[in-house]
């Protein structure tokens, strides 16, 4: 065997390695001489040279300790014994000298500055994954903070644009760097190595340090601080280009915050097409100073922060139109009907995806009626949510036309057809009347309302199941049932009641039963309050039942008593404008608000007018007292009427204008057999 032992030297670092040739190749390998391995060394000692030797042992038969696992790095020597090592050949063999100067040693057991380079890359794969973890933006920079002090620096200052940008967008106006953050170690808790050897308490905010810098930093096109910036690789504080660079970015303290010698560097953070900010690590002046190789771990840090930072931006801005998308796709507020009152809930599949198929919508109808709609589009994603928008804006429109529930249906399944092969979805659509106190309900595959009663009863509704919105050629079936006063309706998305760990049927017996136990805790006389009631149900939600986004719309029926309602029908003649004033001057005083006759008389006497003009059926006239007095009147016809200016020599054209002047609230409705005008007066 030959008398020499071949090494392969790293080639990770840009310096030269110790005891190589100058003139060999980096990455070349080196012949080490016999004379430098030690014979008191085990054969696998002795096999991985001198960089890895390790002392030896004071007794062959006592057993030595394995380091425990940590991502911290072991204790240094202190500035005064850094320059001394202990190898195989003794304190004062040639393997004993520094690898740097040759010169000195230290008592056998002391960690060796030939380490160092190991100790680098180990905190240097600590600390990215520590940053990898982070998702948003703080948690990376916290990760970076963290990670840093007190193994690496005593303090840290973290800059960012402000604002980042986001993605390829281009900034407009110039750079300015705001300070994120910064932390560093409390003063009672120093060390004189540039690496520790057992875990600190977190950072603390230093006193003062805040204080000492600039918050806001702008960066002059063609200045000191923008040309480090631009050159992307950490520099020392005691540079020329950075002492100019610092005082621009911390202020015109910098000199009191940055340490003299190589203990402060600035490291550009630089995304994936810009600089993105800055960061300043610092160590106290007993401590040692930053050497060359710190500068590649500051840049790896400096890398792996920026990047973990633009991407965060970017999922931030991705969440951001996910959010809104949802929200915009969802009403904003529910609409407040007489003769009903309406919650609503909406709960996300998960954090990370906060956007999925699942809606409701309340539609107010004429004759004081309202729409109850939920339904759930196949899938979690932005395509499922833009679907979703489609199909209620499609129902909007169709109940805008007071179309029955299953025709509501039938058009919304043509809809999903032309949007794609695949695109499902199921939907409940119900029509409520608080006049008769009876609710119309169509279902296509969607899972069946709970009727919880004002006696505690809680029912599961029986409608037709239909099938799903996007199959086709199915007809749906519309069923009507009663809508006591007192009463909750509760609609919802198959998330709330099926999970991997329960069928949908299992889950709605738990609805219901939850429903029954609730309004107990209320008395029978007293149905539970619908918010409350909401929150009860989501409660029954255990771990692992959220596999689905989930949709809650309950609807609480108060009805309109038949006393508070006066209903007639006029004939298209000239007299029906004097009779209809007879007739609301009646029904007024029989309510007491004989102070609201000169105006209604007026309204309902030039709406009425308007009607026996095209109208070729006989016209509805209907009065409805709840908080407010509501009129309705209805004709054939089907064309809306519309606000306009009527000029000095017309003689007509004016009445709407005075409903609209003297009207609480006025509007017109397209009806399948013709329109439906109102308007609403404050009650007295």
């Amino acid at each position: 065997m030959d008398s020499t032992r071949v090494t392969e030297q790293p080639t990770s670092f840009e310096r030269a390695q110790p005891g190589a040739d100058p003139a060999i190749p980096r990455g070349a390998m080196v012949h080490t001489p016999a004379a430098a391995r030690s014979t008191d060394l085990p054969a696998s000692a002795a096999s991985t040279g001198p960089e890895h030797a390790q002392p030896p042992a004071a007794d062959p038969g006592t057993h030595r300790p394995r380091p425990a696992a940590s991502e911290h790095i072991p204790a240094q020597p202190a500035p005064d014994q850094d320059h001394a090592a202990v190898g195989p050949g003794g304190p004062n063999g040639p393997a004993g000298q520094d690898r740097r100067t040759g010169q000195g040693a230290l008592t056998p057991g002391r960690p060796t500055p030939m380490r160092r380079d190991g100790d680098r890359l180990r905190f240097v794969g600590a600390a990215t994954r520590r940053i990898a973890r982070g998702i948003d933006l703080e948690e990376i920079v916290m990760g970076l903070c963290r990670a840093t002090v007190p193994t690496f620096s005593d303090a840290i200052l973290v800059y960012l644009r402000d604002p980042l940008p986001v993605g390829d967008e281009r900034p407009t106006g110039p750079m300015v760097l705001r300070l994120r953050r910064t932390d560093r170690i409390p003063e009672e808790r120093d060390t004189e190595s540039g690496f520790l050897s057992a875990p600190l308490p977190e950072p603390t905010e230093p006193p003062g340090l805040t204080e000492l810098t600039a918050e806001l930093s702008e960066v002059r096109p063609g200045g000191a601080l923008a040309e480090v910036l631009r050159g992307v690789r950490p520099v020392f504080a005691d540079a020329p280009a950075a002492r100019a660079a610092l005082p621009e970015l911390l202020g015109a303290d910098a000199e009191g915050i940055v340490p003299a010698g190589q203990r402060a560097i600035l490291a550009p953070l630089r995304g994936r097409r810009r600089v993105i900010g800055a960061a300043v690590f610092l160590r106290r002046p007993e401590r040692l100073a930053f050497e060359a190789d710190d500068l590649l771990v500051a840049a790896q840090l400096a890398t792996h922060s920026a990047l973990g930072i633009d991407k965060a931006v970017l999922y931030g801005r991705e969440a951001y139109i996910a959010d809104e998308l949802q929200r915009t796709m969802l009403p904003e507020t529910l609409p407040q009907p007489t003769g009903v009152r309406l919650a609503s809930r909406y709960l996300p599949a998960a954090e990370t995806a906060r956007v999925g198929g699942d809606w409701y919508d309340a539609i107010p109808l004429p004759g004081s009626r309202v729409a109850l709609v939920v339904g759930d589009v196949m899938g979690h994603s932005m395509t499922s949510a833009a679907i979703m928008g489609q199909l209620r804006t499609t129902a909007q429109t169709l109940a805008g036309l007071d179309l029955p529930p299953q025709e509501v249906l039938h058009h919304l399944d043509e809809q999903a057809q032309r949007l794609g092969t695949d695109r499902m979805a199921t939907c409940l659509y119900a029509v409520y009347d608080p006049v008769s106190h009876r609710i119309t309900v169509a279902n296509a595959g969607h899972p069946p309302p709970v009727l919880l009663h004002l006696g505690g009863r809680a029912e599961v509704l029986r409608v037709p199941a239909g099938a799903p919105i996007g199959v086709g050629g199915v007809d749906f079936e519309a069923v009507e049932l009663d809508a006591p006063a007192g009463g909750t309706l509760l609609l919802y998305t198959d998330g709330l009641v099926e999970s991997r760990l329960r069928d949908v049927w299992t889950g709605i017996e738990q609805l219901r039963e939850k429903l029954a136990a609730t309004a107990q805790l209320t008395g029978p006389d007293h149905p539970p309050p619908l918010e409350a009631l909401c929150d009860e149900v989501l409660d029954m939600l255990g771990p692992g039942d959220r596999d689905d986004d989930i949709a809650l719309l309950a609807a609480r029926f108060d009805g309109i008593s038949p006393s508070d309602v006066a209903y007639w029908y006029l004939d298209p003649e000239e007299m029906a404008p004097g009779k209809a004033r007879r007739l609301a001057r009646r029904a007024l005083a029989r309510w007491g608000l004989e102070e609201l006759s000169d105006s209604v008389e007026l309204l309902v006497s030039e709406v009425v007018t308007n009607a026996v003009r095209y109208a070729s059926r006989p016209i509805t006239l209907r009065l409805l007292r709840t908080d407010v007095l509501r009129c309705e009147v209805g004709d054939d016809v089907p064309q809306l009427p519309r606000l306009r200016q009527a000029r000095a020599t017309d003689e007509g054209g004016r009445g709407l204008y005075l409903v609209n002047r003297m009207a609480r609230r006025w509007g017109a409705t397209r009806l399948s057999t013709g329109k439906v005008v109102w308007f609403e007066l404050n009650g007295a």
